[in-house]
């Protein structure tokens, strides 16, 4: 009795970085690794292209994705969920003083 097994689909942590197509989003995902020589940690970065159905991801903000069935020729990822929104959103704006100048 072999019951098929699903392999468990890789997720990954990035930032959106462009916006220029229709439902899709590109996300750069950065991770460090040890340089096997000299042991030095490096940034390597990876750009990943996104199926975003609800185009609700905007730049900059960090979404969580999910690797899935191919969808185009280059997208093999969806937005699973944004974990932060771009700064200019959640920023609050700053109110001038009212008092008397110094």
């Amino acid at each position: 009795m072999d019951t098929p097994q699903h392999a468990r689909k890789t997720t990954k942590v990035g930032t959106v970085v462009a916006k220029k197509m229709t439902k899709t989003v590109t996300v750069q995902v950065e991770r460090q690794i040890r340089h096997p020589l000299y042991r030095k940690t490096i940034r390597r970065k990876q750009t990943f292209l996104v199926h975003d159905d609800a185009e609700k991801c905007k730049v900059g903000d960090v979404v969580r994705i999910i690797e899935t069935r191919p969808i185009s020729k280059t997208k093999r990822w969806r937005v699973l969920e944004i974990i932060g929104l771009t700064p200019a959103l959640t920023a609050t704006p700053i109110e001038p003083e009212t008092g008397e100048p110094r």
